[in-house]
């Protein structure tokens, strides 16, 4: 090799070896691709383009620094064995990480607690089986089913979490169920207000589930 030659060679390293240190080769290129599969609570139901779950917490993500897209997988009345069934077709395209929001349709349907847990913990396991980092989002029982219904529903998920070791968040609706001003007219489904206050509760464990498939939270700029 003449000396050009290895010049030119030299070069042509260095300059590979720089592009990945400033995260401009395609193994840093993708965005985290975050699938939202739930029922309507994640879909949006009756809320305007733009203002449901998986936007607006898009949105929030990208604002703290967050390359990131979240799809919205949710399907109005939806319960944990259509969310089973839907599962691998949902996973056509490759996710780095999954929030699960199943359950609630279950709850009011006073579908059977074995039922519920088993068809969850077939959704997790499919998750991890493909090394998806997985957020679960636990469900409550409405109240009116009786204490032995809502105590076996509402253990269901800490229960998941802690056996798959996957991050949870304890209740979805937080800060939102049974408050008439956060919710649309039928007193279930989150309003735009409703929707933000979610979305804020939920942000710090999307925060952790996105550092789990090695994307550290951003630093504010000093």
């Amino acid at each position: 090799m003449t000396g050009w030659g290895r010049v030119n060679a030299v070069w042509l390293i260095l300059s590979i070896f720089l592009t990945g240190i400033n995260g401009i080769g395609p193994a840093y290129a993708k965005p985290v691709k975050i699938l939202a599969i739930g029922t309507s609570l994640t879909q949006g139901y009756n809320l305007p383009p733009g203002t449901d779950f998986t936007a607006v917490l898009q949105m929030q993500l990208k604002a703290q620094g967050h390359d990131v897209t979240v799809v919205n997988a949710g399907v109005s009345g939806d319960t944990t064995a259509g969310g089973l069934a839907r599962l691998d077709w949902a996973l056509a395209e490759t996710y780095d990480a999954a929030i699960v929001e199943l359950g609630s349709n279950d709850a009011l349907r006073g579908l059977s607690v074995e039922q519920t847990q088993a068809n969850l913990e077939q959704v997790l396991t499919k998750l991890k089986a493909r090394k998806i980092a997985v957020l679960l989002t636990g469900m409550k029982a409405p109240r009116n089913l009786g204490p032995e219904y809502v105590g076996a529903f509402d253990a269901i998920y800490p229960a998941l979490a802690k056996k798959h070791g996957v991050l949870f968040y304890p209740f979805f609706l937080e800060g939102v169920a049974a408050n008439l001003k956060l919710n649309q007219a039928d007193g279930i489904h989150p309003n735009e207000q409703g929707t933000l206050v979610i979305v804020r509760g939920i942000l710090p464990y999307v925060d952790k589930l996105i550092a789990k498939v090695g994307k550290p939270v951003p630093k504010p700029a000093s």
